[in-house]
Formats: structure tokens, C-alpha cells, sequence
């Protein structure tokens, strides 16, 4: 496994940019899932995220670690897309919460859980990295 792909799948918090017609930037942290290059999030049909990616088909990211040199990070970008097959979402909802919650059961990931009617996948196009320290799972 790619240092890459590690830090994606172990780092908790995205940051989500995405744009709407008129070109006006909409930035917001994010629970996500990385697998196989693609970026799930999970939200409702009717948050601004989901509009934009709706209307423009694409999105950028940020996620790093560190608040003091050393800082690692990634950031990039991609073709977007609202996935709304229920099942699908059902299924790619509760993977996305399981790696915030030890159950799934727990009332407030029912919550989460119910409001989420579509799963936003972003493939990943580009991507660039500033590896100022090296980085460390754990």
C-alpha cells in the first residue's frame, strides 16, 4: 500500500471544495471513505455539497495532519458524481460510518444514518502532496 492511499484511509476529516453555477466556492469538512481512487462522502440531497457536485460534476479536497511543522498533507481533484440507487447508498452509508463509530446501532450514527440519501463518489484525477515530515499511522 501506497503512503498515499494509507494516509486516506486512516486520516478522519476531509476538506470538501466544490463550486455552484456561478462559480462561487462552497468549503466544508467531511466525513469520507478513500477506496480503490475514489472518495465517498456521504450527505443529503438537499446540502449545498450535493447541489453543486450535481450541477458542475466536480470537486477538490484537502486532508492533512499536523498543526506545527512538520505537516503532511493532500490535496486534488476530480469528476464527481451523486450516487442515489438507495441500496448502494444504504451499503456505501454504513461503511463511511463505521469508521467513526464502534456501532452503527448507536443512536446518533442512525441519525447520520437515515438523513443520507445520496453518497457523492469523486475518482480522483490529480493529486499532489506536500510530504514535509514522514508519515506516521497512529
Amino acid at each position: 500500500m501506497s503512503r498515499r492511499v494509507d494516509f486516506l484511509q486512516h486520516q478522519k476529516i476531509m476538506r470538501l471544495a466544490t463550486t455552484n453555477e456561478h462559480g462561487e466556492p462552497h468549503v466544508v469538512p467531511v466525513w469520507y471513505m478513500y477506496d480503490d481512487n475514489t472518495i465517498y462522502i456521504g450527505t443529503n440531497t438537499q446540502t449545498v455539497k450535493a447541489r453543486n457536485v450535481k450541477h458542475t460534476k466536480t470537486a477538490a479536497f484537502c486532508v492533512d495532519e499536523g498543526v506545527r511543522a512538520p505537516i503532511y498533507g493532500i490535496m486534488g481533484r476530480g469528476s464527481a458524481r451523486l450516487i442515489l440507487d438507495p441500496t448502494q447508498v444504504g451499503n456505501l452509508a454504513e461503511q463511511i460510518l463505521m469508521r467513526y463509530y464502534t456501532d452503527i446501532h448507536q443512536e446518533a450514527a442512525q441519525a447520520l444514518y437515515k438523513d443520507t440519501d445520496c453518497i457523492i463518489a469523486i475518482r480522483v484525477d490529480s493529486i499532489t502532496e506536500w510530504p514535509d515530515s514522514p508519515h506516521k499511522v497512529g
